[in-house]
């Protein structure tokens, strides 16, 4: 049983986390063979305590941000929490206060935007509070129309609701229980224009809709199970399907949900609510980890690929999908070590702001992204705290190495967004309406390039203030970001730039010659050490 999402790492993280949480359990069950058979043998009670301590302390290393700090940028401002290893995941802003849930000791905490301030209050039972290696994932935090506070809890297998001016907790158990995982595991929730609730479960392959107006407290009353079509995931073991989000569309009616087996296959749904009919919409094979979902104003679903660099718009009309990508991964995350073609940066939640822009945290590239889909512009945030146990960094850390584990976020009403920290017992605020004082601009929106040609596409650098900056270049070549077997080069790597100064770099590329002929997606721009500025063009390759 994982203690973080199911579909959540690629590669290294799944490995890693399997094997630390194995060890984790298993501490207290297992005894060192060759401890019991030394000499200077230990009594059993000495044995069992030793181990519990032992498992306690390698569980609150690794995930307690035991001494961890707030750390500060230009952009990013951290807040320690008042308890010791909260673990805070799902978060929410709202009411004036940043609402977010302590997933170890089962608390619903909120701090003060005015006066800064934390408060705590105890749910009323959760199951993993006493177990000092246990915790209970709280994936999301939402309101509805009358600010209660709602929010999943994955080991009671349902949703809570807190009424804000009562103070009155209420909790409500989805009526299907896997009998392999022994819960739905909620994970994200919606609400339609009567406040009535719908959510979806990890493990679960079904919408589930509670009616408002009969969902009754410590009861499973009014909750019903609207189950997806999975004839698309035929032949894929059934305990690797999982739903990773949905999206209500109140003005067409329609939900949309995500649906994946992690690494295997991925696909999104469309749920007609009032002929409560759904058809999937297929996505292609490098896509098969779509988790968070957002719509433009046409529509159209925005999705993130949790176990790609990939984030990408599906055309509701035609099915057609138009892929974008982040950055590189940095090599700041593990430096030290040769550059890894196959890191991912594994875009994760999405949302959308007032603006029309969208949000997403990039877990593995430790970045917060923003993508302006009307002029096609990506920033990027660095988060400024690093943890060298979630990367490949050499122990002790000598140099900064490592992630934050930012896991979910929320954007506020005065251009700030805030997210968790879930290894480092903090929360973060980015400051939206901080200016970046570079850009990059590109004349060629829309270009054609043979393969085994070269291709110079100009760029260029502008900036306010004098600043000094790394060129970056990121593609859909690759799951990666990266271009594969192609050929690229900047005419320079880095640059500096005056106020009021342009300079013009080339980007050139050559397309190998086993790249498939299909239209992409290049990102080009320019990176410093907290924020990052690229253009995306739509490449056509021949």
């Amino acid at each position: 049983m994982s203690l973080i999402h199911a579909h959540s790492y690629r590669k290294f993280f799944t490995l890693f986390l399997m094997i630390t949480l194995l060890a984790v359990t298993t501490y207290f069950l297992t005894l060192n063979y060759n401890s019991l058979h030394s000499s200077a043998q230990p009594s059993a009670p000495d044995l069992v305590q030793n181990s519990k301590g032992q498992a306690i302390e390698r569980f609150e290393k690794q995930f307690c941000g035991l001494d961890s700090k707030p750390h500060n940028n230009d952009y990013i401002t951290e807040y320690l929490l008042p308890q010791r290893c909260e673990m805070p995941l799902g978060i929410l802003v709202g009411n004036n206060s940043v609402w977010y849930i302590s997933t170890k000791h089962g608390v619903l905490g909120s701090l003060d935007l005015s006066g800064k301030k934390f408060k705590e209050l105890m749910i009323p039972f959760w199951n993993t509070r006493s177990n000092p290696i246990d915790l209970s994932q709280t994936w999301d935090v939402e309101a509805d129309s009358k600010g209660n506070i709602w929010f999943t809890d994955e080991r009671q297998n349902g949703v809570w609701k807190y009424e804000v001016d009562s103070g009155r907790f209420s909790f409500f158990r989805v009526p299907e229980s896997p009998r392999d995982f022994e819960t739905t595991y909620p994970v994200a929730i919606a609400f339609d224009e009567k406040d009535n609730i719908y959510f979806v479960g990890i493990r679960s392959k079904s919408l589930w809709f509670g009616n408002v107006t009969e969902m009754q407290n410590n009861s499973s009353k009014g909750i019903n199970s609207i189950p997806l079509p999975i004839s698309d995931f035929k032949g894929i073991d059934p305990t690797l399907i999982s739903t990773g989000s949905l999206q209500i569309d109140n003005k067409r009616n329609v939900i949309w949900a995500s649906m994946l087996a992690f690494g295997i296959k991925g696909e999104l749904y469309k749920y007609d609510v009032k002929s409560n009919v759904s058809w999937p919409y297929g996505l292609p094979a490098n896509l098969n980890s779509p988790v968070g979902i957002v719509l433009d104003e046409n529509g159209n679903p925005w999705v993130s690929d949790h176990g790609t660099s990939i984030f990408f718009l599906l055309n509701a009309t035609n099915g057609k999908v138009t892929k974008f990508t982040t950055a590189p991964a940095s090599p700041r995350i593990s430096p030290g070590t040769d550059k890894d073609s196959n890191a991912y940066t594994l875009p994760y939640w999405i949302r959308k702001d007032s603006n029309g822009s969208f949000w997403f945290n990039e877990h593995t590239g430790n970045k917060i992204g923003k993508f302006d889909p009307k002029n096609r512009i990506l920033n990027e945030y660095w988060i400024p705290t690093q943890n060298p146990l979630w990367a490949r960094c050499e122990l002790p850390a000598t140099t900064a190495c490592g992630i934050s584990n930012a896991l979910q976020f929320s954007i506020g009403k005065n251009n700030e967004l805030w997210f968790s920290e879930w290894t480092e017992n903090k929360l973060g605020m980015l400051n939206t309406s901080s200016p970046i004082p570079f850009k990059v601009s590109i004349a060629e929106a829309n270009i054609t390039i043979k393969r085994g040609e070269t291709k110079e596409i100009p760029v260029i650098v502008s900036t306010d203030k004098q600043v000094d900056l790394r060129m970056i270049a990121s593609s859909t070549l690759t799951p990666t970001g990266g271009f594969g077997n192609s050929t690229t080069s900047f005419s320079q790597d880095s640059v500096s730039v005056l106020p009021g100064e342009e300079k013009k770099i080339s980007f050139l590329i050559t397309p190998s010659m086993d790249t498939t002929p299909d239209d992409y997606t290049f990102m080009i721009g320019v990176e410093n050490d907290q924020v990052s500025y690229m253009k995306a063009i739509s490449v056509k390759i021949v």
